[in-house]
């Protein structure tokens, strides 16, 4: 009986602690996130007083290399033979790179311009370079740890809820601890030493999740997938395979799918304290609430996406997840621009928008968990037409356009913002009603547009539960062996 075999009876339902191990290795992928979507900019732009277009150069530079290095660490993975497996030796070298330098970022030198700019550029290369070198092999474990259908959306579920928790525990603990005025500085977003504390603190959050989600999954490396025979290699041949395996409709679909929901996760994320502060004109200490509800969106996330994936199947369950969160999401303002809504600084208007948000944003990580796992299901998917796993190559190439599209969800906000004509150094309730009212007339079509294009990209992708179970019983017939598949 072959590995795969073996894995696909006997390692279909996986222990606790093995999907916590797992999942838990989310964490350092949301710490990192966590800095570079909410903090980055700002640190550097306002507190290190770097021209802010230089900042955002750096970004984009960065991104450029993970075009690059994101699928070739993905191919590499796949093809990599060791007694630990075809994961594990990149999930441990990663460790000590990602944590020293994503530690080095909150501490710039007192340089020039220019020179800080090479800094902040060289930095923010290996960060994201060495955080691959961790993410792609571990995500792809989603697709090695079992062969089961729903056991994959559980295992899904669990990196979802620990990368969203973890990724705003360090926003919770940076506006409720850290960032806090001081004598020296009333506002606490420019003390530089509260920067430091915050790049200690998410340095060894990363150390702990990667360290620990190596050595919580390190007992599996037998029950893995083989690795493939010895071949040569060549750059055309691996730049060949690699279109091959991506040449798959339902990841295209996929592919699709996740670029449009990024970038409106992009626009979004990019508006939301201004949304919060101006549109809402909610305070300090209702945004800090606002944030701390998070928490129960990911538990909300973590329990819908198992659920809603068995009952329905993977596609239909983000369909529908996706209709009833997408509708909700932008509504409260739409229902604001046509006088529908509560006035600001009325009682009922926080806790009404706090309760839409947290049960929407639930909403929207179980859909997340759900269209993650459907990643796994392709692996199988390619495997009968090419013969090759390639779990690498697909969550490498689905990571990169998340990581790429954000970034065109920021610039999106900020034409969304020219276009509403909002003041520079605005305040809480001095900015003009008409500013307002464009800044929602630009925001819902917009975030509505990108939700339905998301869908409709969906709708094209094939695999369910039967497809599935069918690739199973035929890379079981092609390998000879007569056990089925669970």
């Amino acid at each position: 009986m072959t590995r795969s075999a073996t894995h696909a009876g006997d390692g279909a339902v996986l222990s606790l602690w093995t999907k916590l191990a797992h999942g838990f290795g989310a964490a350092a992928y949301g710490a990192k996130n966590n800095g570079f979507d909410y903090f980055l900019l700002f640190f550097y732009a306002n507190v290190i007083g770097l021209d802010p277009r230089l900042a955002g150069l750096s970004i984009l530079i960065a991104l450029l290399f993970d075009a690059f290095s994101d699928p070739l660490v993905g191919y590499v993975s796949d093809n990599w033979r060791s007694k630990w497996g075809r994961r594990h030796p990149f999930m441990y070298a990663a460790v000590i790179p990602v944590t020293f330098t994503y530690f080095l970022l909150w501490i710039p030198p007192d340089w020039s311009d220019g020179a800080l700019f090479i800094y902040i550029t060289l930095l923010a290369i290996a960060i994201r370079t060495f955080i691959t070198f961790f993410e792609t092999p571990s995500s792809a474990l989603t697709a090695e740890l079992t062969l089961d259908y729903d056991e994959r959306t559980k295992l899904q579920a669990f990196r979802t809820y620990f990368g969203w928790t973890v990724g705003n525990l360090l926003t919770v603990i940076g506006f409720g601890i850290l960032f806090v005025p001081t004598l020296e500085f009333a506002d606490g977003r420019f003390n530089p030493d509260a920067y430091i504390t915050y790049g200690i603190l998410g340095s060894v959050v990363i150390f702990i999740s990667i360290l620990g989600s190596a050595l919580g999954t390190h007992s599996r490396i037998p029950h893995l997938q083989s690795p493939p025979p010895k071949r040569t290699l060549s750059v055309g041949r691996i730049f060949r395979e690699m279109f091959e395996t991506l040449s798959e409709p339902s990841f295209g679909a996929l592919f699709a799918a996740t670029l449009f929901a990024a970038v409106a996760n992009g626009v979004s994320a990019s508006l939301a304290f201004t949304r919060l502060s101006f549109f809402w004109e909610f305070s300090a200490g209702q945004i800090f609430i606002w944030t701390l509800f998070v928490f129960i969106s990911a538990i909300l996330g973590a329990v819908i996406a198992p659920m809603a994936a068995r009952r329905l199947g993977k596609k239909r369950a983000v369909i529908w997840l996706g209709i009833v969160a997408f509708s909700i999401a932008p509504a409260p303002i739409l229902f604001r621009l046509l006088g529908l809504m509560p006035e600001n600084g009325d009682p009922i208007l926080f806790p009404l928008i706090l309760t839409i948000n947290t049960i929407d944003l639930g909403l929207i990580i179980a859909l997340q968990a759900v269209s993650y796992a459907m990643i796994a299901d392709l692996v199988e998917q390619s495997q009968v037409k090419t013969g090759r796993r390639s779990e690498g190559v697909f969550y490498a190439a689905v990571t990169f356009t998340r990581k790429a599209t954000q970034g065109l969800g920021v610039l999106a906000g900020g034409f969304i913002l020219a276009y509403a004509a909002f003041p520079e150094n605005p305040r809480p309730g001095a900015v003009p009603e008409d500013a307002l009212f464009r800044l929602g007339v630009g925001y819902v079509p917009v975030i509505y547009v990108l939700y339905a294009a998301m869908l409709i990209a969906l709708c094209f992708y094939r695999i369910d539960r039967e497809t599935h179970e069918d690739n199973l019983r035929k890379i079981a017939e092609t390998k000879g062996d007569a056990t089925p598949a669970e």
